[in-house]
């Protein structure tokens, strides 16, 4: 590969940004949950109960694995983007562990600092904490430097949904220094799924997840130029269709087999929908802003849930999660919310950190990043 650049060009891949958002749907769903917290457990919560359980039954039952979801989806683009540049020794160490962390740590700083402020005042009105409880001081500096999760327990603290970020770090990491002095052969992804799987560990699942992405990623490269593409297209487009049919005729109990399952089928679906899409203008760009806004959904829902909380009991009312308007009235002015917050905040640190610490030539040059 020609080293005229120090990054990619930019690759739309409009449906993994359709994925990443409905990954980024069933996290903030799931933690719908949050509401219901109170007392110390959470109160005995009947989910079909919950605002349009009907329509979103699979989110608030298994919304917990769009976290699953998302580290395959960052290894799909990590390995279609990086994975030659890195290999070959086109971009630096350096200059990749900028780009990652300018894309992660402003909001991660912003919304770390903003839950510190106010789980005191809950505190102080409750006598403990909103759903998260260890925000102690060794918990805020593991947290400051992105590194509360990487060994077990869970941290369960401050702005707890960052707990998936943290590990994922690892997984850069993994992705930098094996493909600069390991190799960038397939047969590496399938070592590392393997034995990532057998730590029975949050930080062996991202990893077998991450890697697996980088899998169908290979995949979908390679393909490119084959003239059996086609071919190989169809089936794996039938193989996504049939698996969730087959599951669904046998009324297969899903959660014992939650981990393999979706190991397995999380590739494949990448694979069919990282295709080359022709889409009118106006829907591309809203898929291209539905992905970009999937961090800052992901980092704002429960500070804007922590401070919904403080408001209900300032106003000494029980929180109504139950009620349709209430669940809109949470929802979409997080997603709102979240769009701007990527625009106004987001993009501009990350162009802040990149032209200080970078190159002019190189911070003028960005990628479309993961989670």
């Amino acid at each position: 590969m020609p080293k005229t650049s120090t990054l990619p060009e930019a690759q739309k891949l409009l449906g993994l940004e359709g994925l990443r958002f409905l990954a980024t749907a069933a996290v903030l769903l799931w933690h719908y949950q949050h509401f219901a917290f109170a007392g110390g457990p959470r109160i005995n919560l009947t989910r079909s109960e919950l605002p349009f359980y009907q329509a979103l039954f699979p989110f608030y039952e298994a919304g917990e694995y769009g976290v699953w979801f998302f580290w395959c989806i960052s290894g799909f683009i990590f390995f279609w983007k990086y994975r030659a540049v890195v290999a070959d020794r086109t971009i630096g160490g350096r200059t990749f562990f900028v780009y990652r962390l300018s894309r992660l740590y402003p909001l991660h700083i912003a919304t770390l600092l903003l839950v510190a402020v106010l789980q005191p005042v809950y505190f102080a009105q409750h006598g403990f904490y909103f759903v998260y409880q260890n925000n102690d001081v060794p918990h805020f500096i593991a947290q400051l430097f992105m590194a509360s999760d990487w060994l077990p327990p869970r941290s369960e603290s401050f702005n707890g949904p960052i707990w998936s970020v943290s590990v994922e770090i690892v997984d850069y990491a993994a992705f930098f220094l094996t493909l600069r002095f390991v190799t960038a052969s397939p047969l590496l992804n399938l070592v590392v799924i393997l034995a990532s799987i057998t730590f029975g560990t949050q930080l062996g699942t991202s990893l077998a997840f991450f890697y697996a992405g980088g899998l169908a990623a290979m995949a979908r490269q390679a393909v490119v130029f084959t003239r059996h593409r086609r071919m190989l297209e169809a089936m794996a487009g039938c193989a996504a269709i049939a698996v969730p049919a087959a599951l669904w005729l046998a009324d297969i109990e899903l959660v014992p087999v939650a981990g393999p399952l979706l190991l397995t089928y999380a590739p494949i679906l990448l694979f069919c929908c990282s295709g080359q899409l022709t889409l009118p203008r106006r829907i591309e760009t809203l898929l291209e802003a539905a992905g970009n806004m999937t961090y800052s959904c992901y980092l704002l829902h429960f500070p804007f849930q922590l401070a919904i909380a403080l408001a209900c009991a300032a106003m000494q009312r029980p929180i109504p999660y139950g009620s349709h308007l209430f669940w809109a009235a949470f929802v979409l002015p997080t997603l709102v919310a979240s769009h701007f917050t990527y625009r106004w905040f987001e993009a501009p640190a990350q162009r802040l950190i990149r032209s200080t610490l970078l190159r002019k030539k190189q911070a003028g040059r960005t990628s479309p990043a993961p989670l």
